[in-house]
């Protein structure tokens, strides 16, 4: 899909890490769709899926066990920056995150991390207004409408698959 290279950048840790292994299921101007296996292997998730919301300052992914099953749904605060001379994307983690577990509970996490990012002089204020303000509005869609329609994107393209994750 027009061979766009994704990289993600972080500040805590401070690194910015391509993900080769990403690979497009879906591109429009307002999201990527995408499927990817983890970075290094870990005991708790083994891949998923992700929804990046171009237009509204995060993502959504769906992180599954090694059988398939559902682990906890992600959401990531970010911004993006495009550069489209060299077909790339860097989705920058603005720190703050909400997990949803299958059972429906709700927890926003790392906004210490986001704290200490804004004193240490990481990010400028702006990033942290970016944060703070797509945090809440992202809060408030899923209170308004639930997660089904952030994560239906995702969950279209496995039915289209023919997968049951």
């Amino acid at each position: 899909m027009n061979n766009l290279t994704l990289f993600r950048r972080r500040f805590i840790p401070d690194e910015c890490v391509e993900l080769k292994d990403d690979i497009i299921l879906k591109r429009t101007d307002s999201m990527i769709v995408t499927k990817w296996h983890v970075i290094k292997e870990r005991r708790d998730f083994s891949d998923g899926y992700s929804c990046f919301y171009l237009d509204r300052g995060y993502r959504i992914s769906k992180f599954l066990k090694s059988d398939g099953s559902l682990l906890f749904w992600y959401f990531d605060i970010v911004d993006y920056d495009m550069d489209a001379d060299k077909n790339t994307l860097h989705i920058i983690d603005l720190l703050a995150d909400v997990v949803v577990y299958p059972s429906g509970k709700l927890r926003v996490v790392d906004l210490d991390e986001l704290s200490e990012a804004f004193e240490k002089r990481l990010i400028d204020e702006t990033l942290l207004k970016k944060s703070l303000l797509s945090l809440n509005r992202l809060l408030n869609e899923i209170y308004t409408d639930g997660i089904e329609p952030l994560a239906a994107p995702i969950e279209d393209l496995i039915k289209a698959d023919g997968g049951d994750q």
